[in-house]
């Protein structure tokens, strides 16, 4: 709706008409009333009838007002001030956004817009916007700028599927876009306009980057161990959340190791990647669903030769510490759509799942390196010792200093039976009964000869 057909209708909710910069207190005022509560839009220079009367705009005329607004409102509010020339005179439009931090004081007062006009709240109505304020969760907010015609039906649909294949709950016949939006809260209705939150957005839109930038995840393969290495291999994942997840998924099962083994006593392959995959996407998964909107930064994934970790801006809700994990979602809109459509498969049992998981595999727990800015969570490679778990649920049986022998030559390469002795405090004889039966049973070679011979993985 162009700014014509915004005048004709007339003053509203969140249309107000000032005739001129006289009356710049009054338009302070409103745009605390707009700031605390859907936002709207000011037009100086317009009468009370919808009648253009224009105003004089000298060279610093916006800019002037820009101040008195800065100086007068608390939290300063940065309004959009523009020109429009309407029938060969000139307007002066303030589009003022709905404000995350309420109250807006204007002159040390707060005001909310009720109707066509701006009323002064009292303590009590202070109180209650400001409790309102810190419930509004950013994941409910409308997308700014979006649309309805920025939602991919299609993409809606398969939601539709996968929620009844999931979930069990039936999906409609007829497929009204608006009103299953609207019940999901994936949209709001905003002066008589149907527009995506930010939680429909990043679940059905064509292009959310569009308009949640920050929504993008970066994934980079850094050779050896610190960020200083060079990029073997980068991504910047796009699309929606659960686009995000698939490629990002990929691009951890291209950079880690798969370990493949093959031991003569079972007459079986062991082939297993250096992480569980299940864990990886697990973490993945919480740091999108769970970070900070708010902040500008990406979600980022490094691999390095002897970790992963995951960074997700934001911190932890209070209260809840990754020792003990509880189900206070920052994004719960955000949660409850990806529950549907079972990315997340129970709440609250993330974090137990990915421990019991990382110990299954035969690697640490991961490590959870908290700051002010951002969470990061470090998942530490076994590197080859995580085959040893296989090797014995394939039925090898393996004493404790065979066991602990085995991670060592999988890690250094080889060892002698010097070694190996020396390691387990046993004699030179009983080392290399233990070695020769490890290699017996398909685990280890011997290579070299005499006193110059060494044990290395068969793998």
């Amino acid at each position: 709706m162009n700014v014509v057909e915004v005048v004709e209708k007339g003053e509203s909710e969140t249309t107000e008409f000032k005739t001129s910069l006289a009356e710049w207190r009054d338009v302070v005022e409103t745009i605390s009333a707009f700031s605390n509560r859907n936002g709207g839009t000011i037009f100086i220079g317009v009468g009370d009838g919808c009648e253009i009367l224009g105003v004089n705009n000298g060279k610093s005329t916006l800019e002037e007002l820009a101040n008195q607004i800065k100086q007068n409102t608390d939290p300063v509010i940065y309004p959009s001030i523009r020109i429009e020339v309407i029938e060969g005179k000139t307007i002066i439009v303030v589009d003022v956004k709905e404000f995350e931090q309420k109250p807006v004081l204007a002159f040390g007062r707060a005001f909310m817009r009720v109707g066509k006009s701006s009323q002064k709240i009292g303590h009590e109505e202070i109180r209650k916007l400001a409790l309102l304020a810190s419930k509004v969760y950013w994941d409910g907010r409308v997308c700014e700028g979006a649309g309805l015609e920025d939602i991919d039906e299609g993409k809606v649909w398969r939601y539709l599927e996968r929620r009844e294949d999931i979930r069990k709950v039936h999906k409609p016949e007829k497929l009204d876009i608006s009103t299953l939006l609207l019940n999901l809260s994936a949209a709001k209705k905003v002066n008589g306009d149907i527009i995506p939150t930010n939680a429909g957005m990043l679940l059905f839109g064509k292009n959310p980057q569009r308009f949640v930038l920050q929504s993008q995840l970066r994934a980079a393969r850094f050779a050896g161990k610190t960020l200083t290495g060079d990029f073997l291999d980068r991504l910047d994942c796009s699309g929606t959340l659960w686009e995000i997840v698939e490629q990002a998924e990929d691009f951890v099962r291209k950079n880690i190791r798969l370990f493949g083994f093959r031991t003569e006593y079972s007459f079986q392959r062991i082939d297993k990647f250096e992480y569980p995959i299940k864990a990886i996407r697990e973490a993945i998964i919480n740091a999108l669903v769970h970070r900070n909107y708010f902040e500008p930064a990406d979600t980022r994934i490094a691999i390095f030769d002897d970790r992963i970790e995951i960074i997700s801006p934001g911190m932890f809700p209070e209260s809840v510490t990754p020792e003990k994990p509880k189900h206070v979602p920052v994004n719960p809109l955000l949660c409850q759509l990806v529950y549907d459509i079972g990315l997340i498969e129970k709440y609250g049992s993330g974090i137990y799942m990915i421990n019991e998981l990382c110990e299954d595999w035969g690697i640490p727990k991961p490590e959870y390196d908290l700051s002010e800015v951002e969470t990061t969570v470090i998942f530490r490679s076994g590197g080859k010792a995580i085959v040893i778990s296989e090797i014995e649920k394939l039925g090898v049986e393996l004493n404790d200093r065979q066991r602990d022998g085995l991670k060592i030559i999988f890690e250094k390469g080889k060892v002698t039976n010097a070694d190996y002795a020396e390691k387990f405090k046993i004699s030179r004889n009983t080392a290399t009964n233990d070695l020769i039966e490890l290699v017996h049973k398909g685990l280890i070679i011997r290579a070299g000869r005499g006193r110059g011979s060494y044990y290395t993985p068969k793998i």
